[in-house]
């Protein structure tokens, strides 16, 4: 059961345990994924193939899933499942279509022009997962942002089921995207694949998509070689709320988050006590008809807390200091606390903006940074499928302007061939005439 904590050093106790809860894989996860690379480098799709058959599926229908096989899916799928996807997609681009950039131009009078331009990426991988919970959300989140971006392929991974297909509503919100090419492998060779590319799999540039601790680790071994989104931790959730607050609502919002992982982290952070008592027993009632209440146990057992604070002012501390995944403010003027929470992946403001309404439909991104680093990383955004890079065009006249104070910068941190390269320019110039 969920434990009520209220004194200062309990706290800071429970903030240190969770901070520590699921980091880092262990030596032995480490070396797998080590020996899973190398082998995926060496021998390509036969290693891929190989690992497919021993984790996921002895015989999968394909590897690449057909142009014909996702058209089904799409046609065969649900049409009110179709059209909340729908909804949900124009909600998402809308969103991230804000988020575009440009890129500019300077010149002046001496004929120099100065640039940065801003292109998508050339390829991109995408890692859906496909194990307890098969989260065809993630395309939606992953996809149209780098399409918004201008991405010029976008290659999926995920894992096949145990009957050797693919899960159909993936490959439907896949066909919704306009994900170019499908391929049924999961775990560390996929994305070792996506990173060093084989015989079929396009070698990407950047992978996003979450994952369990094989993939996590994967990506954590192969950045450099690859970019990727982040390294993500278990999900989390802290729930800000005063005495005004629904026990009904902090509690299914707690376990809506206990739901994806045994490792998930829950907080309720609360000047009240009767709420903190309201919602230990309300969990307790709602809990015994959810599908996946072993793990909601677990997660809030292991992970959850209550915290009560003296007030608001000291509540808000405590959310900046942990700097969760999720936040939300159920209060009686949520609006006001915009500016005083400044850490955290994404903020949910009053009783009817509930964290599953990111996750699938609102249009802010769901890929958020977790274990404290909101601190310092962003959501997955159009950003993430970026890159800039500048342009300088300088005439002579403008260089020889310069020459003077550039050779005179070279010289002092003593790179003499950095000064030779500008004084070259004009040495061949009698008496330095232009």
């Amino acid at each position: 059961m969920i434990k009520i904590i209220r004194t200062s050093d309990e706290i800071q106790d429970y903030l240190k345990a969770l901070s520590r809860r699921g980091s880092g894989a262990d030596e032995k996860v480490e070396q797998t994924v080590r020996n899973i690379l190398a082998d995926v480098a060496k021998n390509g799709d036969k290693a891929v193939q190989g690992y497919t058959a021993r984790f996921d599926c002895e015989r999968p229908v394909c590897y690449q899933v057909t142009e014909e096989m996702i058209s089904d899916a799409l046609t065969e799928a649900d049409p009110k499942f179709v059209d909340a996807v729908l909804n949900s997609i124009e909600n998402i681009t809308k969103f991230h279509e804000r988020q575009k950039q440009n890129g500019y131009m300077l010149t002046d009078e001496r004929g120099c022009i100065l640039g940065q331009r801003v292109r998508g990426l050339d390829r991109v991988g995408l890692y859906v997962p496909g194990g307890t919970a098969a989260l065809f959300s993630s395309v939606l989140m992953n996809a149209i942002p780098a399409k918004i971006a201008g991405v010029g392929e976008i290659i999926m991974v995920t894992p096949p089921q145990k009957d050797g297909t693919a899960n159909k509503d993936i490959l439907a919100a896949a066909s919704m995207c306009g994900v170019d090419k499908i391929f049924l492998c999961g775990g560390a060779q996929a994305i070792a694949a996506l990173a060093y590319g084989t015989e079929s799999i396009p070698k990407v540039s950047k992978i996003v998509g979450p994952g369990n601790i094989y993939v996590a680790t994967a990506k954590k071994q192969l950045y450099g070689t690859v970019d990727i989104d982040m390294i993500a931790g278990p999900s989390e959730v802290l729930v800000l709320a005063d005495e005004t607050a629904d026990p009904v609502y902090a509690a299914a919002d707690l376990m809506s988050q206990a739901e994806h992982d045994r490792l998930a982290g829950c907080v309720l952070v609360t000047t009240s006590e009767q709420l903190a008592e309201n919602v230990v027993k309300e969990i307790e009632r709602q809990s015994k008809t959810l599908s996946r209440k072993e793990i909601i146990d677990e997660a809030l057992d292991k992970n959850g807390a209550i915290i009560i604070c003296r007030d608001m002012e000291s509540a808000c501390h405590i959310a900046n200091e942990m700097s969760p995944e999720h936040l939300e403010v159920l209060v009686k003027s949520p609006l006001e606390y915009i500016g005083r929470l400044t850490n955290c992946g994404s903020l949910f403001l009053g009783a009817y903006s509930p964290e599953p309404l990111g996750d699938y439909y609102a249009g802010p991104n769901h890929v958020l940074p977790t274990s404290g680093t909101a601190r310092f990383f962003s959501p997955l955004s159009v950003d993430s499928f970026i890159k800039k890079y500048s342009y300088i065009y300088y005439t002579k006249d403008a260089l020889y302007s310069a020459k003077d104070d550039i050779m005179l910068m070279a010289d002092r941190e003593s790179l003499t061939a950095h000064a030779n390269a500008i004084g070259v320019r004009f040495d061949g110039d009698k008496n330095n005439e232009r």
